[in-house]
């Protein structure tokens, strides 16, 4: 018996040249068909309004976070205070603490709070609003 031994056939493709061969041109990249008119401007509409919406949205929880600059306003102090000085009585006490403005509710309230102590000059008086 003898042994056989078989080989696949290769074969090979003729040289290529540029005549030989030639590339198939690429199909051009089709758009969709073009949405009517009345569909694209319902579109603009659709993106106006959402836009028109954030920005509501935005302005309300922005007031709704502090809606103020950052600086903190200027403040008065919530206590007033006043040294007495010799001669001074509650009237011109307070017209001091509320200058422009009818003393009487102050008078009132500083006699309330100091019952029938006397006024001591360098005494500290302190009326909060």
């Amino acid at each position: 018996m003898a042994a056989v031994m078989t080989m696949p056939r290769l074969e090979l493709e003729p040289a290529a040249t540029p005549t030989a061969r030639r590339a198939r041109p690429r199909p051009v990249a089709r758009r969709g068909a073009r949405p009517s008119a009345a569909t694209f401007w319902r579109r603009r509409l659709v993106a106006g309004a959402v836009g028109l919406a954030v920005l509501v949205m935005a302005g309300k929880a922005g007031a709704a976070l502090g809606g103020s600059p950052l600086a903190a306003p200027e403040r008065g102090p919530a206590i007033t205070r006043q040294v007495v000085q010799p001669g001074d009585t509650l009237w011109s006490i307070a017209e001091r603490l509320e200058p422009g403005r009818d003393p009487r509710p102050v008078v009132d309230a500083l006699a309330a709070a100091r019952g029938d102590a006397p006024l001591v000059p360098g005494e500290v008086i302190a009326r909060p609003r």
